[in-house]
């Protein structure tokens, strides 16, 4: 069951995505910055087990008229289920109710975002103010992150 997230989910938030980070798949994600972002995200839970995340996947507001996926996370023995999918087409559905004209995404996994019609654009591109992420990243300045937007 797809849905928003709850208080209760952060920690096992944190602990999925900060799993994926450790392997530099994402960006680490701290709980203070969870909990001021709470409203972002949407969680996959796990209809087996309450308050088991299987998934995870956040919109957040870049500018007037632009939103970023971020944090998209599911568990290793979920993948290739279509949750990640999923998650992806509920923030997209908030992006056009909020009256976003375009998503973008920075992420190692452009085919996966090019199923849903993202196309590749160059980083300078985006606007400065999503670089705030960029200087507190591993990766920084050698970023092998592809952007790609999406116009709504």
């Amino acid at each position: 069951m797809i849905r928003k997230a709850k208080i209760q989910d952060v920690k096992s938030i944190h602990e999925l995505l900060n799993h994926h980070a450790n392997q530099s798949l994402l960006l680490p994600r701290s709980l203070s910055e969870l909990y001021d972002h709470l409203r972002d995200f949407y969680v996959i839970e796990n209809s087996e087990v309450k308050g088991s995340i299987l998934g995870v996947c956040s919109l957040s507001i870049s500018w007037e008229d632009l939103g970023e996926i971020r944090s998209l996370a599911v568990v290793e023995e979920s993948q290739e289920r279509g949750l990640g999918s999923k998650l992806v087409e509920a923030c997209l559905s908030e992006a056009v109710g909020l009256g976003l004209s375009k998503v973008f995404v920075l992420t190692l996994i452009k085919d996966f975002f090019a199923r849903f019609g993202f196309k590749e654009v160059e980083k300078s591109s985006l606007p400065h103010k999503i670089w705030a992420d960029c200087v507190r990243c591993p990766r920084f300045p050698d970023c092998d992150e592809i952007a790609m937007i999406l116009e709504l």
